[in-house]
């Protein structure tokens, strides 16, 4: 059980849980903005190939992310990365990731062409920030965002039938996958505060490196206050369809803009906070925010 429980832990496999969860809402947003949001047509195969080629991809990359950062993590103590700890050793991080990378891309080669194509650029911007970009954080936070945004477009695109790469982004789809990439960028720049000591005698180029701690505490809550005032543009305008004065989906990512306005005090306010604690608590926000997606596009 204990190396079952590391194999879990190295490739974040609740990560594809909610990656998972990104890609359906993606989808039943974009078929509710056609008006065409039924258990018929809901596409059953696709969904199942999508969920397939995130959870892949997501679990061979973080195995090769903790293989390249092997030797950070142990300059961190990172007792939750099991390379680190050395519950398994680095060659099964490699092995996992020659199994399951072509797999993820196999994959999304049945579901269509937009979404081979989506997933092939994500799956290579993955391996070069696994091996190059982690010594360029303001590169690679971003990247990471974007990886947190992606999957809402992902699932969009994949109820297209149009052998092109022609993607419609509905508004709310759009509006989500901000929210993501927005809340992603300010729980990137957080770690980057946890790890400065680490990153400092690795070498490795951050944002509090360049800025100074404090600096990227407000940077962060910046990212965070901006992704609570987009939240609410669907609430009030009609062209986002059933979220416009739907009450479930205001309630619910009501919690969500409260958990990042907390979270953004605390960083302006405090000069130290504790970073884990924190982080953790915005991903409880963003998992609110995919129910609020979630609920609302059936009832309000």
């Amino acid at each position: 059980m204990k190396r079952v429980k590391a194999i879990w832990e190295l490739m974040r496999l609740e990560h594809g849980v909610m990656l998972a969860l990104a890609i359906f809402i993606g989808s039943l947003i974009a078929l509710q903005g056609q008006g065409m949001l039924t258990i018929e047509s809901f596409p059953i195969k696709e969904f199942v190939l999508t969920f397939f080629t995130a959870l892949f991809l997501e679990a061979s990359t973080f195995a090769l992310n903790d293989y390249y950062d092997l030797d950070i993590d142990k300059k961190n103590k990172r007792v939750d990365r099991p390379l680190a700890r050395g519950d398994l050793e680095p060659k099964t991080a490699l092995y996992l990731f020659y199994l399951f990378f072509p797999l993820g891309i196999l994959c999304s080669f049945f579901v269509n062409f937009t979404c081979f194509i989506i997933a092939l650029i994500t799956a290579i911007f993955a391996i070069i920030y696994d091996i190059y970009l982690k010594k360029v954080k303001l590169l690679g936070n971003f990247y990471i965002a974007y990886v947190m945004a992606i999957p809402f477009v992902f699932g969009a695109a994949a109820i297209e039938n149009t052998s092109f790469m022609v993607v419609r982004i509905d508004p709310a789809v759009f509006i989500v996958s901000m929210i993501a990439f927005l809340a992603g960028s300010g729980r990137e720049i957080m770690k980057d505060v946890m790890d400065y000591e680490g990153d400092r005698s690795s070498g490795v180029r951050s944002f509090p490196r360049y800025i100074g701690i404090r600096r990227s505490n407000i940077l962060s809550s910046f990212f965070y206050i901006i992704a609570v005032c987009l939240s609410v543009l669907p609430f009030l305008y009609i062209q986002f369809g059933v979220y416009h004065m739907n009450l479930v989906y205001l309630v619910l990512v009501g919690v969500t803009d409260a958990i990042f306005l907390l979270t953004a005090v605390q960083l302006i306010a405090n000069k130290k906070i504790n970073m884990a604690k924190y982080r953790k608590i915005t991903l409880l926000g963003l998992f609110f925010g995919l129910i609020a997606f979630f609920l609302g596009s059936f009832i309000g």
